[in-house]
């Protein structure tokens, strides 16, 4: 009896090591999270960065290679915002995951960009993103064309489960029309608010919901604020009557509160990414917690 035992023990051993998880690396939690919606219980999925990182500004570490070194897919946001990751995969010398090659996904593919520059780019005009903007997953609509990216690369890794990551795609999209749905509706009431944001992060989310950006914290994309920025924009929101600033929750808070002392405007705080803080574990919870934040601040000016 006891060797039957030990001999079912090595069998499921052996047959767990058979089903092999799809090991996924992602640049951002957002698509950490995207990868475990299409890819379900086939897959492990380890994000570079934490939610309440700035993308720009995620620094590699050995460690980042070693996952690398052993992953089946990388996806990465893509359009120059994670030029850090190229560094990682080149390390890593995995030849799945070159450009190019079945492993390498970039979920900003098929994506419509906003911004981008036209005529000569140069260092004078601030942090400029060469091909457009890259914060396109904050319109929650784009989160569609993300998990596509993301299920074709699934399905090359292992083409064999593609029905199930179908219908993984399928479920996550239902979900997603359901609440795009009750956001809209949430944000009609405020079409047209005025919003000063921090950088230019907010293009997708605004356009979406029918929020007008008036101006950044930032004079240029990446460029701390001067004392004459900030007031002049501390003139344009008291003439413009603008009470809302929207700022990520990784930025400075010296020119926001600045901005709120001198015009009684609500400082709107975000997690732009899933994990960015104790209330926000997904990737919907993101539009949750911003949309009732601003409901909040725009009710009460």
């Amino acid at each position: 009896m006891k060797k039957i035992i030990l001999a079912g023990a090595a069998l499921a051993l052996w047959a767990g090591a058979a089903r092999a998880e799809i090991k996924v690396v992602t640049a951002s939690s957002d698509l950490k999270y995207l990868c475990e919606r299409v890819g379900g219980a086939e897959v492990k999925v380890e994000s570079l960065a934490s939610g309440d990182q700035d993308l720009h500004m995620v620094e590699p570490r050995p460690s980042m290679v070693y996952k690398l070194k052993k992953a089946d897919l990388a996806v990465r946001v893509g359009l120059d915002l994670d030029m850090w990751v190229d560094s990682l995969i080149n390390a890593a010398r995995n030849p799945r995951l070159f450009y190019g090659k079945e492993g390498y996904v970039d979920a900003s593919a098929k994506v419509p960009l906003l911004e981008q520059p036209e005529g000569k780019v140069d260092a004078s005009m601030g942090d400029i993103h060469i091909y457009g903007n890259p914060h396109y997953w904050l319109d929650p609509a784009n989160s569609k064309i993300m998990a596509g990216n993301i299920l074709a690369g699934l399905k090359r890794a292992v083409p064999e489960k593609a029905a199930a990551f179908d219908a993984n795609y399928a479920s996550f999209v239902r979900e997603l029309d359901e609440k795009l749905a009750g956001w809209q509706a949430r944000m009609a009431k405020h079409k047209g608010l005025k919003v000063i944001t921090y950088h230019s992060s907010w293009p997708y989310f605004a356009a979406r919901f029918g929020l007008f950006v008036a101006g950044h914290v930032e004079p240029k994309p990446g460029i701390p604020p001067s004392a004459s920025h900030l007031d002049g924009l501390v003139k344009k929101m008291k003439a413009e009557n603008i009470k809302v600033i929207l700022t990520e929750s990784y930025y400075p808070r010296k020119g926001p509160d600045f901005l709120a002392g001198k015009t009684g405007a609500a400082v709107v705080i975000a997690a732009v990414s899933a994990g960015g803080a104790k209330t926000v574990k997904t990737y919907f919870d993101v539009f949750d917690r911003v949309i009732e934040d601003l409901e909040k601040a725009a009710g009460n000016k």
